[in-house]
């Protein structure tokens, strides 16, 4: 069985389709999407610095992920990915940033990963995908799922003002946002 801790060597490397290009500059939808915390979070209403990072999915222990998943470029990575930002979380509060984790997995899968992993930020779900359709997120289609690529938005006042895509290895994103909100 996967560990999903951890990423396995030699992963294929995502290249920038462009798919995030469009994202720079947009406003954050007025959405209310159910978290792991047990609120409903309006997105669009936050004005704090806010870093919403976007994933694929999570695998659960003892479920095997779906056939080929390890071959697609940036799929792998979302549990290492999401313990990165919670290892993260002090110097992420310091800078005054809010994280959020966001998939289109249900609000019960999202919430097994939070405690799981001992998330202090929540999670959300997408799983209408109203999120994904009213920015075009780029998405990727596997086992019958369609599931959003790896790409994180930072947001102020409600507007997009940075974009990471693609990410690799996805444990190097939240190192990557930290270093971009010292620097701006």
């Amino acid at each position: 069985m996967s560990n999903y801790n951890e990423l396995p060597p030699n992963l294929p490397i995502p290249t920038d389709d462009g798919a995030a290009n469009h994202l720079k500059g947009m406003r954050l939808p007025q959405l209310a999407l159910k978290a792991t915390n047990g609120a409903t979070i309006q997105l669009g209403e936050i004005k704090n610095k806010l870093v919403i990072y976007c994933y694929p999915m999570t695998g659960q222990p003892n479920v095997p992920l779906p056939e080929g998943w390890d071959q697609i470029p940036g799929a792998r990575g979302c549990t290492p990915q999401s313990c990165a930002y919670r290892d993260h979380y002090q110097e992420f509060q310091a800078l005054g940033a809010e994280v959020i984790g966001l998939s289109v997995q249900s609000h019960d899968y999202q919430k097994e990963l939070a405690e799981r992993l001992h998330l202090p930020f929540p999670i959300v779900s997408d799983v209408n995908y109203e999120f994904q359709k009213a920015l075009n997120m780029p998405t990727f289609i596997t086992a019958g799922m369609t599931l959003l690529k790896r790409v994180t938005l930072i947001v102020n006042q409600g507007i997009i003002e940075a974009v990471h895509y693609p990410i690799f290895p996805s444990d190097s994103d939240a190192p990557w946002v930290v270093n971009y909100l010292k620097s701006h």
